[in-house]
């Protein structure tokens, strides 16, 4: 049976696989193209100076992306080999990629006339004020197979490989991992970004806000939990508390309890003076706890405007409690 799906079309869902032969896994792959698309924005901000930008629309779902690539160059055969990667099939899902991801800029420029008064001449100067806006236009699986007109045949194959049954394979392949563990590698797959896009674009701001839960948002999106109820949605921590205190999913701070990986933990910050006033003000990703040492060790968007593994001693009372999802 294994042997029928690795020549077939669900062959992709072992692609993420070291080979063993010196070829690229389609995880390795996926994490260049993501690097190279957050690198096209990068560059956008860098060449154009600006005083304020926004960042509107977020990647298309890598999901779809490979969904329409297998349909695409499979030309509605089931038994064509999507397992392996070559040069010529990467360049394929490159041009696909950009396919579905356009990404366009615009600026609005503002000009002051300022009057500065010197002791024996006046000085008239312009000033520009440059709000750069940055668009990220992506297409859905249905609408590249209108785009690249999708036989009856392919179109069913579409449909097939974005069938629900399928979320813990495309996680393996997506993120290199499956099972309950899923988020902590989504997590770790974005260590390194800074500025937290698209992160706080997908959940619909078009501009940075904190963005540290909607880090654990959009990770928990990555791999289903939204959609099945197993993590909410939310961009305030409170929120995030309150859904898993109404769902009998949370536990406090405490001697007697020990976080796995995946729970969430919710931090209460001191203030400059050193205080605290009860409300969540920060929220991360557990990925291990040492039990002997009595430390957690977390995975945080918004940590410095970075997401980078952090650790904590179990007893800091900064720690308000951990979300505990039914994964």
């Amino acid at each position: 049976m294994i042997g029928l799906l690795v020549s077939s079309i669900f062959g992709i869902f072992f692609s993420g696989e070291d080979m063993g032969d010196g070829s690229k896994s389609m995880t390795s792959v996926i994490s260049e193209l993501n690097q190279e698309f957050m690198g096209k924005i990068t560059q956008i901000q860098n060449d154009n100076p600006y005083e304020e930008y926004d960042i509107e629309g977020a990647r298309a779902s890598w999901k779809d992306i490979l969904a329409v690539y297998v349909a695409k160059y499979s030309n509605g055969d089931y038994k064509t080999e999507m397992m392996s990667l070559d040069e010529n099939k990467i360049n394929q899902l490159k041009q696909i990629f950009w396919d579905m991801n356009e990404v366009s800029f615009t600026k609005d420029v503002e000009t002051e006339e300022k009057i500065i008064l010197h002791l024996t001449w006046t000085e008239y100067k312009t000033i520009e004020h440059v709000k750069l806006h940055i668009k990220i236009n992506s297409k859905t699986a249905l609408q590249m197979a209108d785009q690249y007109n999708f036989s009856v045949t392919q179109k069913e194959q579409l449909n097939d490989l974005l069938k629900d049954e399928y979320l813990a394979m495309w996680s393996q392949v997506i993120y290199g991992t499956s099972g309950n563990s899923d988020i902590v590698a989504v997590a770790q797959s974005q260590i390194g970004n800074v500025g937290g896009q698209p992160y706080w674009s997908w959940y619909g701001f078009n501009s940075r806000v904190e963005w540290c839960a909607t880090f654990v948002s959009w990770c928990a999106n990555e791999c289903g939990y939204i959609e099945k109820g197993i993590i909410p949605k939310f961009a305030a921590c409170n929120d995030g508390i309150s859904w898993f205190k109404d769902k009998e999913q949370w536990q406090d701070r405490s001697e007697s309890y020990y976080p796995i990986i995946g729970d969430i933990i919710f931090f209460d910050w001191y203030d400059d003076n050193g205080n605290q006033d009860g409300s969540s003000d920060h929220v991360g990703i557990v990925t291990r706890t040492d039990i002997t040492n009595k430390t957690v060790y977390t995975i945080e968007g918004n940590s410095s405007n970075k997401c980078q593994p952090r650790m904590y001693s179990l007893d800091d009372v900064q720690i308000m409690g951990y979300g505990t999802p039914k994964y």
